[in-house]
């Protein structure tokens, strides 16, 4: 539930966090579900952070309006799959098929986001463990297992018993993005670190990188907005 709420067709509404880290108060609008929130020093008066809120309304609803819209993924949707935008079709039989310009999802329309969403998981997993598993072996450092999951936060990550970690989500990204961010996690099987040393085997396992790291920062939140439910 939201702490309060800023006037206005349409309202929005506001969450207060207190820091004692904070200085100043900080304004942020969540790319991914466009949540406001305010995060205000742990002595100053709410009425100070709520002052601060309507001075910078015309901002906010700017950058809400800005924001693209969630896609529910059913019959009839579009959505990106390895980067190349498909619309969702019935179909007869059971199998899920990938067509040159839309995908076949048979079955009942209302199970059809759950059931993509589902399948396009195990493709992510079947693509990244065999991407992890050509850098690895070029690393000459196996990894101990891959795990995928919805994050928010980041595409992959790498722990220090040598589990690795991606977002499931990167199967909707251009092959080449995937391709990157697995050479990233597999580089830290060597480099526990961002040193230079780090990005060295990043550019020995993958290439030049400068691309699809680009392309995270600029699209990757835009993934986000596809439901699966």
């Amino acid at each position: 539930m939201p702490d309060h709420v800023l006037p206005g067709d349409p309202p929005i509404p506001l969450i207060l966090r207190r820091s004692a880290r904070a200085k100043r108060i900080s304004l942020r609008i969540s790319q991914l579900d466009g949540r406001v929130t305010l995060t205000l020093p742990k002595r100053l008066a709410e009425r100070e952070a709520l002052a601060f809120a309507r001075q910078k309304e015309p901002w906010i609803r700017g950058h809400l309006e800005a924001r693209q819209e969630d896609v529910f993924v059913g019959h009839g949707a579009q959505l990106p799959i390895g980067g190349k935008m498909l619309q969702v079709v019935p179909g007869a039989g059971r199998r899920i098929e990938i067509a040159v310009n839309h995908i076949v999802v048979p079955g009942p329309p209302e199970r059809a986001g759950r059931r993509l969403g589902a399948w396009l998981k195990e493709m992510a997993r079947d693509r990244l463990a065999g991407a992890c598993d050509d850098y690895a072996a070029v690393l000459g450092k196996p990894y101990a297992r891959i795990t995928l999951r919805d994050t928010r936060s980041r595409w992959g990550s790498c722990t220090s018993d040598a589990g690795l970690m991606f977002s499931w989500r990167l199967i909707m990204a251009p092959p080449e993005v995937l391709d990157y961010v697995a050479a990233h996690e597999v580089a830290h099987l060597a480099q526990m670190n961002h040193s230079p040393a780090f990005w060295a085997e990043v550019t020995r396992l993958y290439g030049a990188y400068d691309s699809p790291r680009r392309w995270l920062r600029r699209e990757g939140n835009a993934l986000h907005r596809y439901k699966f439910t």
